[in-house]
């Protein structure tokens, strides 16, 4: 089963998403990405970063299903920012990945004040080599990931403007400055890390609300996410977690329950600022 959203260009993108973060390239990566594949995950997101994409190709035609049907997400990596360096940094995905065209392809994190003093314009450029990418057709969406209002701001100036944008995002962690942003501007929120790696899945209320629906605390993250209107891009090698992570379309939180998570204190943050990663 699927949730699926449409993108401001019209694009439709299954959910929830398949995350492959952390899983190294070997053999039990593909296996796992097929299992989802088989289990009705149509939507896999990686990464150059990731080191992984050859894996994510290799696990689509084993899986057998039609290309169309898989939606597949990548992201040019901090080292790769600025025009050319994209242009060529897209070309190395689709030769790991060993696809035709890409699905959604996003800035992995941007160029901060702290760092750069030309932060903004290599933003620009970096953007400007996905919105060609976009517009040549190779590429069906494009967004960013980790970006903050202020580092959104100068992309939306553009012919082109984001799509999604990727962050951290659980009810221990909900960000409301960028989703606000982000609702203003069409912009798809996708949630990485939306169990919040065992630091949100173990507080009080998680446990009760999983008793009340017969579901797991991570089941009632998703939830939470799907009925927010984000996007979750859960994780997992284990065979039951994956089944589990697709079962949550059989019941939906009230808005009581909804409104009591969102009450929740910040408390599932990773660490990762994007004005101060360390990469």
């Amino acid at each position: 089963m699927s949730h699926p959203f449409t993108l401001s260009n019209g694009v439709t993108i299954p959910s929830p998403g398949f995350g492959t973060y952390l899983m190294p390239e070997e053999p039990a990566t593909v296996d796992a990405i097929v299992q989802a594949l088989r289990l009705g995950y149509r939507h896999i997101d990686t990464a150059y970063f990731y080191g992984n994409e050859t894996c994510v190709g290799e696990a689509i035609r084993a899986s057998g299903l039609p290309r169309e049907e898989i939606f597949v997400t990548s992201k040019v990596w901090n080292t790769d920012r600025g025009y050319q360096p994209t242009l060529a940094a897209f070309e190395k995905t689709m030769t790991h990945l060993g696809l035709d065209y890409l699905d959604l392809y996003l800035i992995h994190w941007p160029a901060y004040a702290d760092k750069y003093d030309n932060w903004e314009d290599i933003n620009r450029e970096t953007w400007r080599a996905m919105t060609e990418l976009y517009q040549s057709g190779r590429v069906r969406a494009i967004g960013v990931s980790n970006f903050k209002p202020h580092h959104l701001k100068a992309l939306l100036e553009g012919p082109v403007k984001p799509m999604v944008d990727q962050i951290e995002l659980n009810p221990g962690w909900q960000q409301r400055e960028t989703v606000a942003f982000c609702a203003q501007h069409d912009i798809l929120i996708e949630a990485w890390s939306p169990l919040g790696r065992g630091r949100v899945l173990g507080h009080p209320l998680l446990a009760e609300l999983g008793r009340k629906y017969s579901k797991t605390p991570a089941q009632i993250c998703l939830r939470w996410c799907l009925d927010k209107g984000y996007l979750p891009l859960p994780k997992s090698v284990t065979p039951s977690r994956i089944r589990e992570n697709l079962n949550i379309f059989d019941f939906a939180l009230t808005p009581e329950d909804i409104a009591r998570l969102d009450a929740l204190p910040p408390f599932g943050e990773s660490g990762r600022d994007p004005d101060n990663v360390p990469f």
